[in-house]
């Protein structure tokens, strides 16, 4: 991104993009317990940010150096069982309706995760070669990414692997299959300054 903060306290419509994210789940699970991982020299910035709004006493977990290590942080706070939904604190996008069908479908099959239809061609890349693949064959994986609590806390009792690039891989190596909802296109990762830009588009439609 080349700011000096990272990118998930940066604003859109004067508001850290965090705030919007936690917001947008507060609508949809009003009775859920929100909890945060964020690295140990983050908490204090969060703290000023997070000042007169309803997430200044969240809870909070230490993130680690991996995706891999910070969910397995915050799970560390989770007591009750239930359904724990995983989300980047970067995508303030999700819809309501997403978020809701996703813990929908995970309280029914243990594990669900958002996802979207590619709208460009792909290719796969050899070493020298390249070829058209099948883009229906494809999704594009987004979040919240959900679980049955105890089939969670059980995936990550294993050790660490370069392919856990999300939750649902995690889940998926323990042994369990990832059923899949439909996402929302506008659901998008803010990663950069264009992401960004679109994110100011977004937040006004």
């Amino acid at each position: 991104m080349g700011a000096n903060v990272p990118k998930q306290f940066l604003e859109i419509n004067g508001k850290a993009i965090i705030i919007h994210t936690l917001e947008k789940f507060k609508e949809a699970l009003p009775s859920a317990e929100l909890l945060l991982v964020l690295p140990e020299a983050e908490v204090q910035r969060w703290k000023e940010i997070s000042k007169a709004t309803d997430f200044e006493n969240i809870s909070i977990a230490l993130g680690g150096a991996t995706r891999f290590e910070s969910v397995k942080s915050g799970l560390s706070l989770i007591k009750a069982e239930g359904v724990v939904g995983v989300h980047d604190a970067v995508r303030p996008f999700v819809s309501l309706k997403t978020i809701q069908n996703t813990f929908a479908e995970a309280e029914k099959s243990g594990a669900a995760i958002p996802v979207v239809e590619l709208k460009d061609s792909i290719r796969e890349i050899g070493i020298a070669t390249s070829k058209a693949v099948e883009r229906s064959s494809y999704r594009i994986v987004q979040t919240p990414q959900c679980f049955q609590s105890q089939l969670l806390f059980n995936a990550y009792k294993q050790p660490y692997q370069v392919k856990f690039t999300d939750d649902a891989s995690v889940v998926e190596e323990s042994g369990h299959a990832i059923s899949l909802v439909e996402g929302n296109n506008e659901n998008i990762k803010i990663t950069t300054i264009e992401d960004l830009k679109i994110g100011e588009v977004l937040i006004k439609v």
